[in-house]
């Protein structure tokens, strides 16, 4: 599915909100977003959805003025997204969480450069940024590879925060997962296809509530990085791989010349440094041409 042109003016904006079991804060970030988005002389809507929480989530939701809708069980991060984008009205859509981390003050400001972005992304670069330290060492190695993987820097991988045209959402549906990798996927997808995005910096706040996200999630953002990457850019993880394994036997060789002895070492890394690279061109020809039939 084509997203639309740059430059399109902006008709209405659904804002949603996924919410699991977060009754602490749900009604001021409902007023907060509802605050920001008066007056901005464009139509929107708030959508709430609530994934299978089994307190008042809801209830609080809906009495501080959002349409809520209700999963009857826990889903996931991603797949309360999903739910919420295919309800939503208009194509521009801005996504942020239930917990009270993100200002919403910021959205009209981030609405701003929409018209001239495919994704525009709250990257939390601004001088209140309040990212728990233990965390803070695993988002940055997660960030440097997927910039590396990317071909280019990414000030925030997974910010949830962020104004998306519904139809890039849905060109890459197929591969939103239904967890928290949600965010990091579509922008991994987004940045490898050469779409248009702009990071705006925004301040981020302690949440309100207990954290959903463990520890264990680190390895799964780690295995999502890779995968999308090789979904669309094989090559730039097959040939590093190859060239790990070609160095590896080209110097056993080079030491078993001078010992007089060729070992079974030396052939099996230039043979899997061979292999990993037809792997990596057979996978580029393919993604090339799923990426033709796609457009």
């Amino acid at each position: 599915m084509s997203v639309e042109p740059v430059g399109m003016p902006i008709e209405g904006v659904s804002i949603v909100m996924p919410a699991y079991e977060e009754e602490r804060g749900i009604a001021e970030s409902v007023r907060e977003v509802r605050a920001a988005m008066e007056g901005i002389g464009v139509a929107w809507e708030l959508i709430v959805v609530d994934d299978g929480s089994g307190d008042a989530t809801a209830e609080i939701a809906a009495r501080a003025g959002a349409s809520v809708v209700r999963l009857p069980r826990n889903r996931g991060y991603g797949a309360a997204l999903k739910e919420g984008i295919s309800r939503a009205k208009y194509d521009s859509v801005v996504i942020t969480d239930a917990d009270g981390t993100y200002p919403a003050s910021e959205i009209p400001a981030m609405l701003e450069h929409a018209p001239h972005y495919e994704m525009v992304v709250g990257a939390r670069v601004g001088e209140d940024v309040h990212i728990p330290l233990v965390r803070r060492p695993a988002k940055w190695v997660l960030a440097r590879l997927a910039g590396y993987l990317a071909g280019q820097h990414i000030p925030d991988l997974n910010s949830g925060l962020r104004v998306i045209r519904r139809p890039l959402v849905e060109r890459f549906w197929h591969l939103l997962p239904s967890g928290f990798s949600f965010t990091t996927t579509i922008t991994l997808a987004a940045l490898c296809n050469d779409v248009l995005v702009h990071y705006h910096p925004i301040d981020y706040r302690r949440r309100q509530g207990d954290s959903k996200i463990r520890p264990t999630h680190a390895f799964d953002f780690l295995l999502l990085i890779v995968r999308t990457v090789v979904y669309f850019n094989p090559l730039k993880v097959f040939l590093p791989l190859g060239g790990v394994f070609f160095a590896i036997g080209l110097g056993k060789f080079v030491y078993d010349l001078f010992a007089g002895n060729i070992s079974d070492m030396a052939l099996l890394g230039l043979l899997g440094a061979a292999m990993l690279w037809a792997v990596g061109l057979l996978s580029d020809q393919i993604a090339r041409v799923g990426l033709a039939q796609r457009r």
